[in-house]
């Protein structure tokens, strides 16, 4: 049931957004440096833009990302020789002699 009413959303806002872009075909010019210009529809000019605010936002999260997973990998590290440390110890706590064997090595 949740998918459907996700994809009925999706349809009702890819029928909105087709319908401005039927709307926004007027060609506009974009005055670029050196008195450059390009003349292309509306609705293009806006999707390059959107395409290049997207390629930008994901570029600028990538440092952070990337930051982020190697700390995860320091503390997966601390971690997994943190437990083999404390295996190391219960084992060794486990394996202790008695008080009798003591008794016994000390010659009483």
């Amino acid at each position: 049931m949740m998918k459907l009413i996700v994809r009925l959303i999706a349809l009702a806002i890819f029928i909105v957004f087709f319908d401005f872009s039927l709307k926004n075909t007027d060609e506009v010019v974009l005055h670029l440096f050196w008195n450059a210009q390009a003349k292309t529809p509306l609705i293009l000019l806006l999707l390059g833009f959107l395409a290049l605010g997207l390629v930008l936002g994901v570029l600028a999260m990538m440092g952070p990302l990337l930051r982020y997973r190697a700390e995860l990998h320091h503390y997966r590290k601390e971690s997994s020789e943190q437990k083999k440390a404390a295996a190391e110890i219960a084992e060794a706590r486990a394996n202790a002699p008695g008080a009798d064997s003591l008794i016994d090595q000390v010659g009483h």
